[in-house]
This record gives structure tokens, sequence and C-alpha cells, in this order.
């Protein structure tokens, strides 16, 4: 299964359209997909409530921006529930990136849904993330991701090291 037959009951290219829109509009440097939806990208189909974009902020100090970038997707039609965008009913989560997912979101890979330019964490930090969170979902993501992506495991243990995490026992 490929990931356009994985996204397709979610509005993936109308979510990677918003996001493009806050870099071309200097409201936000970069932006990844990352949680659930990323590991989608690699593994097979797992239930998810909502898509996760991890952004590096034009400022750092992120909730200056956070105005402005709720209402360019507001006026886009994004509605907002809660801490989440909703975008032609699916949640829309947006959070701020450092350290670790920073890094992810920098090294991130370039790819394409419905013609729209998106990014997408690398399996290697899904998992590094996944192992600095430690529930049990993410246990059980790490197992995933092992199994049924392809995983270098020197780029893993880089990332491992870097940020002084261990995989958890499975």
């Amino acid at each position: 299964m490929n990931a356009k037959d994985q996204f397709s009951a979610i509005p993936m290219g109308e979510i990677f359209r918003g996001a493009n829109e806050l870099v071309a509009e200097g409201l936000i440097k970069s932006w990844a997909l990352g949680g659930a939806l990323a590991g989608v990208y690699y593994t097979e189909p797992v239930a998810t409530y909502d898509a996760d974009i991890f952004f590096i902020p034009a400022d750092k100090s992120v909730s200056a921006g956070i105005p402005a970038i709720y209402g360019h997707l507001q006026a886009r039609g994004w509605a907002v529930e809660g801490e989440h965008l909703i975008v032609q009913g699916f949640p829309v989560q947006l959070l701020g990136a450092d350290g670790l997912t920073e890094e992810a979101v920098r090294a991130a890979a370039d790819i394409e849904f419905e013609g729209v330019p998106g990014r997408v964490f690398l399996a290697e930090y899904i998992v590094a993330i996944a192992a600095s969170v430690g529930r049990a979902k993410d246990r059980a993501r790490i197992e995933q991701m092992l199994g049924q992506s392809e995983i270098d495991q020197g780029h893993l243990n880089a990332i491992l090291k870097r940020h002084n995490l261990n995989l958890p026992k499975l």
C-alpha cells in the first residue's frame, strides 16, 4: 500500500497547502508531518485522531506567531476547536518544534501528495521521538516501525546517542 492509499481519507493535500503557505508568508521557517500519520507513511495504517504538523517558528518566541498562523489558516476556511485546527472535518495540531523535533523537521523527507509538496519525518526520527515520549502507544509504534519500515540503524543510533535516548525493551 502506498502513502496515497493510506492518506486517502485525510485531506493531506489541503493540510500540506496550508503548511506551505505559512512558509511562503514567512510565518514559519519550515514544517514536517510527524506523529502517527508520519509513521503511516512508512508502515501499515493505524488509527489516529489528528495530523501533527511540527514547525520551526519564524520567530523563536513561538507564542508571538501563533495568532498570525491561526488567523491565516482560519482565513482559508480552517476552523478552530480547542487545540486543533479543523480542515475538511479533520483535526490538525500545529506543534512548535525544538530539540529533537526541530532536528526531525530539518532532516525531513520531501514527499508529494496529490501534486502538493510536503515533508515527513524520517523513520529514524519517528522511532527516536517515540522513545523520548515512552507511552505504551509509542512503544507499539517503535515495534511497528522497526518491523515494517527500512530503518538505517546507524542513523537511528546516532540520533539516540545525540539526544541521550535508549530504545525500550520490546
